[in-house]
């Protein structure tokens, strides 16, 4: 088992940190029936994290969207005054769902916030899903109220809504701020472990689970990352460096609020760490954008999956704009390539002292494993070592039990920052989620010298750009076509998206299905990222002897036949 933290942190550091009346002291108490490392100097709820982020930052920007800014302070007001209108129009309340379909805007956080102050629960719909695939969602939730944009809410029109109230962002939501303009802030009792948020991800049956995120749990996971950054600045110190200079600390937002990226890990803990959010215009996300907001606003945060890293490493441009300000680049969704670690080292070098990388999931707040910024270019093929409070270990997949060093098995992570169970869904909660909380991820790794590295994620899991796809899902839309017989899909390699979604398909008659046709079939009901890039036609799958689909045959070059459209 990894724990935090490991032997090469100097003597009484540990204690300086989280030891008794230490800034991060921990201690052990029953958490949903487990006992749990938790700290002991936490907020209780979000919402004393918003209010007290107002209280001490005052005035320092908060939200930065290019139609209007608001401080810490002063997003009080219409947080306000949009829950007393959720609350006296609608009817929301304590444990009631608030279901959001949009792109990132200031009204997204201003609903969140709203829904969080009461009590309620956020429904984040992923932006990018298909009218089906969000009406799954919201018969699955059954939320009080829908908001959202009008490209989203289009995508609804057709669906049977029954008796949803329905918000349009562009048209709605001003009426709903200004008519409780004088609201004063919700006073509303939450327990640590009520739900404020779920988050959907992947499933194996073709389905999104909804992940519920409690408030204790995404507090959990601020504190644990600022202990980390403590911990890093305690390391320089103890090796007889200078403290690191003091900056206002400034993010560019690029990831969307519908993933915990975007939300829950950034605008949610900015109130706790400060942090001033620049968002760009809404549309997609571009080189451009992202490095003429860095140098308008001094930002010292890149927070990237890879393709973006990548995009913005090979911009022509890249030299004409000052990153100076810059202090932090890091990220997630997948291990970053040795070969772009050193394309930043060369090309930003100045951020390489704070780089960081982690190992997370939704259903972990992002919470698992990181690699310390000095470890990083040491071992950058692996996801890091045990993060704050964190437990890991590597287990056999089918007994559970734990395996020794360099055997490979299913990574478990054992947390406080783990969510709650997925909505509805026991069966679900009880394969991933166990009686002591350990949390069993679907990946695959093991552990050497104190580091884990990652072996197969989540089965025949994808990561195209940032996003995971489950290849099932696909395949239950491609078998549906009257024309094909059977399909199998798998991730192949592309050189800036990480990977893209390629289909294997008999189809019923040879030679009568266009490739564009099966991609138009996948287009029709899910999202884009979701459709192939590339379609092969095969007379038959391979087999293994019980039947199943050898897909580590299909997805080797040498092995491959038959023609390729992209």
């Amino acid at each position: 088992m990894l724990t935090w933290p490991d032997a090469t942190l100097p003597d009484g550091v540990r204690d300086a940190l989280v030891g008794p009346g230490a800034p991060f002291e921990t201690a052990v108490e029953d958490v949903l029936g487990t006992p749990m490392e938790v700290f002991d100097k936490r907020p209780r709820s979000m919402v004393e994290i918003l209010r007290a982020g107002a209280e001490r930052l005052g005035g320092r920007p908060y939200l930065v969207f290019p139609e209007r800014q608001l401080t810490f302070e002063s997003v009080l007001q219409p947080v306000a005054a949009v829950a007393d209108s959720f609350r006296t129009k609608f009817g929301i309340g304590a444990g009631d769902r608030v279901a959001i379909a949009s792109a990132n805007r200031l009204e997204y956080v201003l609903a969140f916030w709203a829904a969080t102050s009461l009590g309620a629960v956020t429904v984040a719909l992923n932006g990018w899903w298909t009218g089906p695939e969000m009406s799954y969602a919201l018969e699955l939730t059954e939320p009080k109220l829908l908001l959202g944009d009008e490209q989203r809410l289009q995508r609804l029109e057709g669906s049977d809504l029954g008796a949803l109230p329905v918000v349009r962002f562009e048209d709605d939501f001003a009426g709903l701020e200004a008519a409780g303009a004088n609201a004063g802030f919700p006073e509303v009792d939450i327990a640590e472990d009520d739900p404020y948020i779920i988050l959907f991800t992947s499933g194996t049956t073709g389905r999104p689970k909804g992940a519920v995120i409690s408030h204790r749990s995404n507090i959990h996971f601020g504190l644990a990352t600022q202990l980390r950054a403590a911990e890093s600045i305690a390391r320089t110190i103890a090796a007889g460096g200078a403290m690191p200079e003091s900056y206002v600390p400034c993010s560019i937002s690029a990831a969307p609020m519908f993933h915990i990226a975007g939300l829950t890990c950034t605008v949610a803990l900015a109130p706790r760490n400060g942090v001033t959010m620049v968002f760009p215009p809404p549309g997609r996300w571009s080189e451009e954008t992202q490095l003429r907001l860095t140098q308008e606003h001094r930002a010292t945060t890149w927070t990237l999956v890879p393709t973006q890293l990548w995009r913005l490493l090979d911009w022509p441009e890249l030299d004409a704009y000052d990153l100076s300000s810059l202090r932090t680049v890091g990220g997630g969704s997948a291990v970053w390539p040795p070969e772009l670690l050193k394309r930043l080292e060369q090309q930003i070098p100045w951020a390489r002292p704070s780089l960081a990388l982690g190992y997370g999931m939704t259903e972990t707040n992002g919470h698992g494993t990181s690699l310390r910024p000095d470890m990083t270019y040491i071992h950058p093929e692996s996801i890091g070592s045990a993060s704050p409070t964190v437990q890991v270990e590597v287990r056999h997949p089918v007994t559970r039990q734990p395996l020794r060093d360099g055997e490979v098995g299913e990574i478990a992570l054992r947390t406080t920052a783990s969510f709650l169970g997925y909505w509805r869904n026991p069966e679900a909660t009880a394969a991933a989620l166990d009686t002591e909380r350990w949390y069993h991820t679907g990946d695959f790794g093991h552990i050497r010298d104190g580091y884990v590295f990652l072996e197969g994620r989540r089965h025949d899991l994808i990561i195209r750009g940032g996003e995971n796809i489950y290849p099932v899902e696909i395949e239950n839309r491609l078998v549906e076509h009257p024309g094909i017989a059977d399909a199998a899909v798998v991730g192949m390699d592309h050189p800036t998206w990480g990977q893209e979604v390629k289909a294997f398909v008999v189809p019923r008659e040879p030679g009568g299905l266009p490739a564009e046709d099966v991609q138009a079939w996948c287009r029709a009901t899910l999202a884009g990222f979701k459709v192939p890039t590339q379609v092969e036609f095969l007379p038959e799958l391979p087999f293994n002897a019980s039947g199943k689909v050898m897909k580590q045959a299909l997805g080797r070059p040498e092995t491959e036949t038959g023609f390729v459209q992209d």
